[in-house]
């Protein structure tokens, strides 16, 4: 029994790099891919919001002294590279996918077109959502809210590290509290690093729930779309 039958993933680019800190690390790539290819040929909807931090990571370039903007599409290129290596394992996985770019680039992906992206989805195609919101000053997280809310999603999933919200990072304060549930104005108010604000009030503003989840622990997206308690749960 599945309590979700659409939801939007997000991984960070640095999910993709494993313990190399860089790049794609192609072993995490097949064990996330077999984790996304389980859950879709039981019947889950599913799109990805995949970040680029692996590659290139805008905010760390301007504060380089690079022009923001600038650093933020290169950014944006740096998640299209991400979703390429993750559709190739997806589909040689035996699951169909369309890689859709807020930036066009027509040789290698669909422009985003929501109704299409709808589409895609109901025919069982996992759809994978390049170069964010297209917009430099906007995270991935932005877009994974963004995305999630236009394609009628009734979760987000956020893959980390670690298997929760906590009121610290627990891999530096040892008793840190780990949260079952919360709601979006208290991620907010407490400053948590769930999401940048901006994803976290629009979740908030369209009542979108978000389950963070340690993406390590195989079996754990399945767990979720079948309803049980893993990670912590943002709510309204």
């Amino acid at each position: 029994m599945l309590k979700y039958k659409r939801i939007l993933l997000k991984l960070s680019g640095e999910a993709l790099a494993g313990d190399k800190g860089y790049g794609i690390d192609i072993a995490t790539l097949e064990i996330i891919g077999a984790q996304c290819v389980e859950v879709a040929k039981m019947g889950v909807e599913l799109a990805i919001v995949i970040g680029g931090g692996n590659v290139f990571r805008g905010v760390a370039g301007a504060s380089a002294g690079m022009d923001r903007a600038s650093a933020d599409y290169m950014g944006m290129l740096a998640t299209a590279m991400n979703c390429l290596a993750v559709q190739d394992k997806l589909e040689k996985l035996g699951v169909q996918t369309r890689v859709q770019s807020a930036i066009t680039m027509d040789q290698i992906a669909e422009p985003y077109i929501r109704r299409r992206a709808i589409r895609h989805l109901e025919k069982g195609r996992i759809v994978i959502f390049a170069c964010g919101t297209g917009n430099p000053y906007f995270s991935t997280d932005t877009a994974a809210a963004l995305r999630a809310t236009e394609i009628g999603a009734e979760v987000i999933l956020k893959a980390t590290k670690v298997d929760g919200i906590y009121d610290a990072d627990p891999r530096k304060v040892p008793d840190a509290k780990r949260f079952d549930e919360i709601t979006h104005m208290d991620a907010l108010q407490r400053r948590l690093q769930v999401m940048d604000s901006t994803a976290l009030s629009l979740c908030m503003d369209n009542k979108l729930p978000i389950i963070v989840f340690d993406l390590n622990q195989v079996g754990n997206i399945l767990r979720v779309v079948k309803g049980e308690k893993v990670g912590t749960l943002v709510t309204a």
